[in-house]
């Protein structure tokens, strides 16, 4: 375990696991369907590298980079495109992929973009969900874990940009960003 985690909340295992049955999950529900994912960077990349070969139907996908946070770890109430997709999803299964659903307000934003350009459908998937965080009332179709209100760090998401490269999840010693 990293020497800045309190604790380690998934291990490698768990959270490969986890991404097997959310991809076969998506396969099921999509079956005969060919959708788009678009991956919301830069946290969301080792997830979405990994569904992505989980999923067995034809898979277009995009990035898009979004925030609400700017350098803090508070929300700014305010989401930000600071890179928007290139791909048309009018008529198009759109899957948007996050690492985390926290406040909710850029997924919440995404999706409604989303439905404005005319998608067929949009659903989010993410691999974490903290619902004590929630402030709009957007939730996650795939969810793979649920996690505390605490400050999570590890395969994919960081701390000033640190820690992304971790193969687990933890949760970040106070000490760390306080």
């Amino acid at each position: 375990m990293h020497k800045d985690l309190e604790k380690i909340l998934f291990t490698q295992e768990q959270i490969h696991d986890r991404v097997i049955k959310l991809g076969k999950q998506i396969t099921d529900d999509y079956a005969g369907k060919e959708i788009v994912t678009v991956g919301i960077l830069k946290g969301a990349i080792v997830f979405f590298a990994d569904l992505m070969r989980e999923i067995k139907l034809p898979v277009r996908f995009d990035f898009m980079a979004a925030s609400s946070y700017g350098a803090s770890t508070k929300t700014s109430g305010t989401v930000r495109i600071l890179k928007d997709i290139d791909t048309d999803i009018e008529n198009k299964h759109v899957i948007i992929v996050e690492d985390i659903i926290d406040s909710g307000l850029t997924l919440k934003y995404l999706k409604q973009n989303f439905e404005h350009r005319k998608a067929a459908s949009v659903k989010l998937c993410a691999m974490l969900n903290k619902p004590d965080g929630r402030r709009t009332d957007i939730y996650g179709d795939y969810i793979g874990f649920d996690v505390p209100d605490e400050f999570i760090v590890g395969y994919g998401l960081d701390y000033a940009s640190a820690y992304r490269n971790l193969p687990y999840i933890g949760i970040l010693k106070k000490e760390i960003y306080a």
